[in-house]
């Protein structure tokens, strides 16, 4: 899930700095998650997705479907 919404940052063409920013955080914060050394909880994950416009459940369905079952 979190390469979908690292690949959604890069679409809408926001940075790390400009996350951080929307979130009240720093660019480390949104490094530190988007190469896995920091996991997101739920409402984080909900926070980050909002911020650079993506919907969150459109992530998470979209990484389901990519689950070997």
């Amino acid at each position: 899930m979190i390469e979908l919404l690292v690949q959604a940052r890069k679409d809408t063409g926001v940075t790390q700095v400009e996350l951080g920013k929307r979130l009240g955080q720093r660019q480390t914060f949104v490094s530190k998650f988007e190469l896995g050394e920091r996991r997101l909880d739920v409402a984080e994950f909900i926070a980050v997705s909002r911020a650079i416009g993506a919907d969150p459940y459109d992530i998470i369905r979209e990484a389901e479907s990519g689950i070997d079952r």
